[in-house]
């Protein structure tokens, strides 16, 4: 088992970061769900970017969801403490969600950039079975992120945090956290730099694009 200390150390701020954490958190999930709901029920909103868009919500609402829940548990109850396969699933589902999201603004970066460079074409290009593979993506590659798997645990630790990321786990870890480590590294460096390409490539030639729109339109004017 894992003790999450959290904030542990600070006992009369428990009920007050429970209530700022909490209402945080509720705002959180109102303006995600209220999102996705009025994307699916309202038929003007049919369309390739509210589509993507209730994805990002679901999303940002899962990641959320996984950090925030056991951090409002921990800030009520005595007892803090976590299965070890139950911090590697938190560690796991946050790094998931959050690299998906990364990639579902990348993909939302490539619909503006058909939108406002390609906008006779966009119906054709960003047709539905397009759409499902963009998003597909993301939630491909979030089942690739988990590289803690392989690490053993023994006995009974604490950590200093009030959720598993990758260091506490690996400082609590028995095992050689060299392979975990390495795959972390190389799955974090892959997913920044290719989403940014991504999202930098587009905004340059959509950017480049609305710089030549009022010389194209003086010229048919002329």
């Amino acid at each position: 088992m894992v003790t999450l200390l959290g904030f542990s150390e600070y006992p009369d701020l428990q009920v007050p970061l429970f209530l700022v954490f909490l209402t945080v958190y509720a705002v959180s999930v109102v303006g995600n769900l209220g999102m996705i709901t009025i994307i699916r029920i309202s038929p003007k909103l049919h369309t390739p970017m509210y589509f993507l868009l209730s994805h990002l919500s679901f999303v940002d609402f899962c990641y959320s969801t996984t950090v925030t829940a056991k951090l409002l548990e921990n800030l009520v109850v005595e007892d803090r403490t976590i299965s070890f396969t139950g911090c590697i699933m938190q560690f796991s589902l946050a790094c998931m969600f959050a690299v998906a999201e990364t990639f579902m603004l990348a993909v939302m970066a490539y619909d503006q950039f058909v939108a406002v460079c390609k906008p006779l074409l966009y119906t054709a290009v960003m047709s539905p079975k397009l759409c499902a593979s963009l998003v597909a993506c993301p939630y491909t590659w979030e089942t690739l992120t988990c590289s803690l798997l392989e690490l053993s645990f023994c006995g009974s630790n604490i950590i200093n945090n009030f959720l598993c990321e990758h260091s506490v786990i690996v400082s609590v870890s028995c095992s050689d956290p060299f392979i975990s480590q390495v795959l972390s590294f190389a799955i974090a460096v892959f997913s920044k730099v290719s989403s940014l390409a991504i999202n930098l490539t587009t905004y340059i030639s959509i950017f480049g694009t609305l710089l030549k729109m009022p010389a194209a339109a003086a010229a048919v004017s002329k």
